[in-house]
């Protein structure tokens, strides 16, 4: 099946609608296919050729990585005290307001959620408990591609500052002159991060994951980026160097909206993310076809005035925009495609949460759109990309913690439940285990 040809002359970017009942298993496989896809195989080489390389030369390869990737030659990657001076001074009065009120929101909404630890007598003389520690040292990506990201600063910062966390370490792109973001380093002290250095891209996950001269390995990463960055993510966690807090790469959101959505309001949600990169993917799905064309229309007209066009272009030329007989068709491409962002821009929006299996962060009606998330509504913007909301979950304080059983039994509980043990271990062919339990039966009957 095709796509339909627009009806009016709209940005060549903007994708035409599909009817999805019309399209057949192979087409519907293909709508829903992100861009980073496509380039995984060739991400994949480049990626394992840097970590290799920074595993093997350590500072030496992020300067010569840092010159090529960001062409800028830097002697210490490391944020000193006078940067971080320059950045207070150098960042505007409203906006670090703005971030002081963000991330008290953040706090808030976090603390709320904390793991506590328990403890429980499972039988007489046998009680199991759960503790909770910090993971020792963390290490926070904060993306500054096309665009400096303080907001992730905050999102990683306030939960890791809750958790309690040892020691944080933060890596961010150096800008061309070789200087941090300032608001990225005035939001890093606002949240307690403790060292910060200019390194971006997949080289910082290097540095982070094997540690280098200057770099301290971090026992887990955090952080959203590009492909590159999501890449390096995953295959520094499964040569099992370091753990990963999930698949973080590329924004995407899924709208679903009804007859009685905001055209304009659509739109921007939409675009909002496909300015973040090229390979970022936003999806409408409506079961009205006017409001589809009314959409159409508004991202012409709001593409046009975006300062970041260019981007966002790229990004909606692998856009889709989805007709569906039923909504609950919709509800049902929202759990097949799993999006980190889900819009509902429906009437009774909250009526609808149940048929929501799957997605990393839910807005629900016309005023809450998916950019308060990213910035200042409390919850956490750091959310599983690329399909893996099916079974990942946004950073939490949780996220950087560790929780640790605990049982002790005296000579009551082993007699207790000690030949159950014993059964177990002997159908199990473990006759070592049955013994070491054994023992103390016979010890404690004595």
């Amino acid at each position: 099946m095709s796509m339909q040809t627009p009806t009016t002359t709209l940005d060549d970017a903007i994708p035409a609608i599909v009817d999805w009942c019309g399209a057949d298993a192979d087409v519907r496989t293909e709508l829903l296919r992100r861009p980073t896809q496509a380039v995984a195989a060739q991400t994949r080489r480049a990626v394992a050729d840097v970590l290799d390389d920074v595993r093997a030369r350590g500072d030496v390869a992020l300067r010569e990585l840092t010159e090529r990737f960001d062409r800028v030659a830097l002697d210490d990657f490391e944020v000193g005290a006078d940067e971080f001076a320059a950045a207070e001074a150098a960042v505007p009065a409203e906006l670090r307001e703005a971030m002081v009120n963000a991330a008290a929101r953040i706090e808030r909404f976090h603390a709320a959620g904390m793991t506590s630890g328990y403890d429980v007598d499972t039988a007489a003389g046998v009680n199991c408990a759960r503790i909770v520690r910090p993971i020792p040292r963390v290490g926070l990506y904060v993306p500054a591609g096309t665009a400096p990201l303080p907001s992730t600063a905050l999102m990683l910062g306030v939960p890791s500052r809750l958790a309690g966390c040892r020691e944080v370490v933060l890596c961010t792109p150096p800008r061309p002159d070789g200087s941090a973001d300032p608001a990225v380093l005035v939001a890093a002290r606002l949240t307690g991060v403790h060292r910060v250095f200019k390194l971006g891209g997949a080289q910082a996950i290097a540095a982070m994951a094997f540690g280098t001269g200057r770099v301290p390995a971090c026992d887990k990463l955090f952080g959203p980026g590009n492909s590159f960055v999501t890449e390096a993510k995953q295959q520094v966690a499964q040569s099992g160097t370091v753990a990963i807090d999930m698949p973080a790469g590329p924004s995407e959101v899924l709208v679903i909206a009804d007859a009685g959505a905001d055209a304009a309001f659509v739109a921007a949600d939409l675009l909002s993310q496909a300015e973040h990169g090229p390979d970022s993917q936003v999806l409408l799905i409506s079961d009205d076809a006017a409001l589809l064309d009314a959409v159409r229309a508004e991202l012409s007209t709001q593409l046009a005035a975006l300062p970041r066009a260019a981007i966002a272009r790229q990004a909606m030329a692998r856009s889709r925009l989805l007709r569906v007989d039923t909504l609950d068709t919709a509800f049902e491409i929202n759990n097949r495609y799993a999006p980190e962002h889900l819009i509902l821009a429906l009437r009774t929006p909250r009526d609808w949460l149940d048929r929501v299996e799957v997605a990393g962060s839910v807005f629900l009606g016309d005023w809450t759109p998916e950019a308060l998330g990213d910035y200042c509504s409390g919850t956490n913007h750091v959310l599983p990309t690329g399909g893996a909301a099916r079974a990942w979950s946004g950073v939490s304080v949780s996220s950087f913690q560790n929780t640790v059983s605990v049982q002790s039994a005296d000579a009551a509980g082993i007699r207790a439940i000690g030949p159950d043990a014993v059964t177990m271990a002997r159908a199990e062919g473990l006759d070592a285990h049955a013994n070491a339990v054994a023992l103390r039966i016979a010890k404690a009957a004595a």
